[in-house]
């Protein structure tokens, strides 16, 4: 199954509507949203279009695509308004052969890891950095972030299919590509 990785939206309706665009013509099977969806959190400035109640609004018909996992400026007050989960702190995906450990980041990332066999995959979000790089160990993959990306990387999404991680902007390009 192709499977799009996005995070950090931050209530950004710009940037939703441009992920949503990409992820249907991307063809993907599943959404998996690695946190900070609605708010922008007070260290960010207001991302473009800053409008959570259109992102709840685009998302919510999509329910059944979206995978999601809580970053650490969603709340309770946001799961009341969306009508998928978004409270998990990580989700656990069979990969072929291995398990892909998706989380937002602030609790397990690259320095703080969850429990990994050797060669599994970590993909997080809220540095807002892309990265895809092997460890000696272990994957770790970060598609960046929709709507307020740093150091300076373009707004960004992640394609996973037939083994192949990558990174693109919205428009069209590969930014980085790693086979895992």
């Amino acid at each position: 199954m192709k499977l799009m990785f996005a995070s950090d939206i931050h209530g950004s309706a710009y940037y939703c509507r441009k992920m949503l665009e990409a992820y249907q013509a991307e063809e993907a099977g599943r959404l998996i949203l690695l946190g900070d969806i609605l708010y922008h959190g007070p260290r960010n400035d207001l991302p473009k279009e800053y409008a959570p109640k259109e992102v709840i609004a685009m998302l919510n018909p999509m329910k059944n695509d979206i995978c999601a996992v809580r970053g650490n400026c969603e709340a309770e007050v946001d799961q009341m308004v969306l009508d998928f989960p978004v409270m998990a702190d990580y989700a656990l995906i069979l990969y072929g052969e291995r398990n892909l450990y998706a989380t937002h980041g602030h609790i397990y990332n690259e320095n703080n890891l969850p429990p990994l066999k050797n060669g599994d995959i970590l993909i997080h979000g809220h540095t807002h950095v892309l990265k895809a790089e092997k460890r000696e160990d272990y994957t770790l993959l970060n598609p960046g972030s929709v709507s307020i990306p740093k150091e300076g990387n373009p707004p960004s999404y992640a394609i996973l299919e037939d083994g192949l991680f990558t990174i693109k902007g919205f428009d069209g390009t590969i930014i980085k590509e790693l086979q895992l």
